[in-house]
């Protein structure tokens, strides 16, 4: 894919005269014409992937575009403006220089961060000045990977340090530490799905496991599987 053509001179920013002529039209949809719409390629992508925005439902005639971050259009902060004439993108203040225009009004992401999580705006205008928009939504994971499941999981044995404890009198609790949004934990007792008993307790979003009090049949290697929409990954036995 080539990049967009992007203009180097000084003392003019392109970008403002389109925003000024899309800021004096009203919205335009006229109950025969589909809406315009915004998709994420893939839906949920994961850190370090690109992502389109693909656009359906374009008006006739189209002479640019405009993108924005986020739901609303504030017209001093785009993303980028694009020219159908002359195939060129005029970059705004939000351009990280990760961004593609295509001719067809989508927008390519690439290599998303975790930031670049939310909600994307375009505006599409045609000759007569008429003006549509369309909203999207895109969803950013973090890749989990056994190296970066160790800063996330951690043992927390109480009363104690170590892996020997007191049948029927010491407690044992289990905790994996992660803040990541959108995520499923599950836990294993020597690799098969733990089956919870009476004395077992799983906190909210099952990321601290309790047992109380602890017995003989308790004993055995303990994992943690934690997983989200677009990877998995196991913590080391404990």
């Amino acid at each position: 894919m080539e990049s967009p053509s992007v203009p180097t001179r000084r003392g003019c920013v392109p970008w403002q005269g389109l925003l000024l002529a899309v800021s004096l039209l009203t919205s335009w949809s006229p109950p025969t014409t589909a809406q315009l719409t915004v998709e994420s390629v893939p839906s949920n992508a994961a850190q370090g992937e690109n992502v389109l925005l693909r656009v359906y439902n374009l008006p006739e005639d189209i002479a640019g575009y405009v993108w924005y971050k986020g739901k609303s259009v504030d017209r001093n902060r785009p993303i980028a403006s694009y020219v159908t004439d002359t195939q060129v993108t005029h970059p705004g203040p939000e351009y990280s220089g990760r961004e593609i225009i295509y001719p067809n009004g989508s927008m390519l992401l690439q290599k998303v961060t975790l930031t670049d999580t939310g909600y994307y705006s375009m505006q599409a205008y045609n000759r007569n000045l008429q003006v549509k928009k369309g909203i999207g939504r895109l969803q950013v994971y973090r890749l989990l990977t056994p190296g970066t499941l160790r800063s996330l999981c951690q043992r927390a044995l109480h009363p104690t340090r170590n892996t020997t404890v007191t049948e029927h009198k010491d407690t044992m609790g289990l905790t994996s530490l992660t803040d990541d949004t959108g995520i499923s934990i599950q836990w294993f007792l020597n690799n098969q799905s733990l089956w919870l008993t009476d004395r077992m307790k799983l906190s909210q979003g099952n990321s601290t496991l309790t047992i109380v009090p602890i017995r003989r049949e308790d004993a055995g290697s303990y994992q943690c599987e934690v997983s989200n929409p677009v990877s998995s990954s196991k913590c080391d036995p404990i």
